[in-house]
């Protein structure tokens, strides 16, 4: 079963390679590492991994805890499977029919952020409806127009997020359980956004 972890480390050489020998001793298998963000003297990776049979992920949380400087953030399954979607895969998927660039960017939202559902919906008299969302989305959203990126409340269930997408588009995505969204993957979505307007234009 693979799983997502997310954990913060020193930004210094051989964090990584410690953090790796801990979850290698816990029974965790590296798939796949993403910095995802740097700040104030430490990087945040997401770490995609295999369990061995019969280890529990908590193994692999307590194995990195005790590292100096290291802390782990949030883990939980990851149904994507092993493969981390890099945004010029994104990009270069949205550029094969610049007609649908909108709609297939929304599809693709769920692998490259590793959310659960992403859609887009447009303000109307009468609130929002939706205009396109990923299987998992919910029918209804309570949502706002948003200037810019931002994260929103949330519920019991998932941390979301929004991004103004066009004139009268909201994009929103939501995760289970976290992590939250982080300064740079708002940043990263207000990019994608922007270059799926200007292909779709195309």
């Amino acid at each position: 079963m693979p799983y997502l972890m997310r954990v913060e480390l020193p930004d210094v050489p051989g964090s990584l390679g410690r953090v790796a020998g801990a979850i290698g001793e816990a029974g965790g298998d590296i798939d796949a590492i993403e910095i995802v963000e740097k700040r104030d003297g430490f990087a945040v990776d997401d770490v995609l991994l295999e369990m061995a049979p019969g280890t529990m992920p908590d193994s692999v949380v307590s194995a990195c805890s005790v590292l100096d400087g290291v802390t782990v953030l949030w883990i939980n399954r990851y149904a994507a499977g092993g493969n981390l979607f890099l945004d010029l895969e994104v990009v270069e998927a949205l550029t094969e029919d610049p007609s649908t660039a909108r709609d297939r960017l929304v599809d693709l939202l769920p692998i490259a952020f590793r959310v659960d559902w992403a859609a887009r919906v447009r303000s109307t008299s009468d609130g929002f409806e939706v205009v396109h969302r990923t299987d998992a989305a919910p029918d209804e959203f309570v949502a706002r127009d948003v200037p810019v990126p931002v994260r929103l409340p949330g519920d019991d269930t998932y941390v979301e997020c929004a991004a103004p997408f066009g004139d009268d588009d909201v994009v929103l995505m939501g995760r289970r359980g976290g992590p939250e969204f982080l300064d740079s993957e708002l940043a990263r979505l207000q990019h994608l956004l922007g270059l799926a307007m200007t292909i779709s234009r195309n």
